[in-house]
């Protein structure tokens, strides 16, 4: 068993908002998966992507939200709401209420979320370093 400290794990920031990985295969020792929390900031989302070798599972845990699924038919998204999205399945999430979208993240296997690194408006924030949330 592994007790893991969320305060002792860096945050994923970028312009939608803020991810913190809990469970990684290269940060958890013997972990496969990926688990984490993301937040998407009010009227912000992510774009269209997918992830070739990793299904995904969301829970949504507060405030409400536009999911895509390949080319169907966009959907709300609330709170105890369970979305899977199959390996290599286009898709995107965003936030259309007025509060932050907080959901779970769980990619099997693990590692998709090495992908996000790359964007331009990746930045890492230090354990126990703070997001301020700012208005443009």
């Amino acid at each position: 068993m592994t007790n893991i400290d969320k305060n002792t794990i860096p945050t994923h920031s970028f312009d939608w908002g803020l991810i913190k990985w809990f469970v990684t295969p290269d940060r958890t020792e013997g972990a496969s998966v990926t688990f984490g929390e993301v937040v998407l900031l009010p009227g912000k989302g992510h774009d269209r992507h997918n992830h070739p070798e990793s299904e995904e599972i969301l829970y949504v845990l507060s405030g409400d939200g536009i999911q895509t699924l390949n080319d169907d038919a966009p959907f709300p998204v609330k709170a105890g709401d369970i979305i899977h999205i199959p390996t290599a399945a286009f898709h995107s999430t965003h936030n259309n209420g007025w509060e932050p979208l907080r959901l779970l993240a769980f990619y099997n296997p693990g590692g998709a979320e090495k992908g996000l690194t790359g964007l331009p408006d990746f930045k890492e924030l230090s354990p126990g370093q703070i997001q301020d949330y700012t208005r443009s």
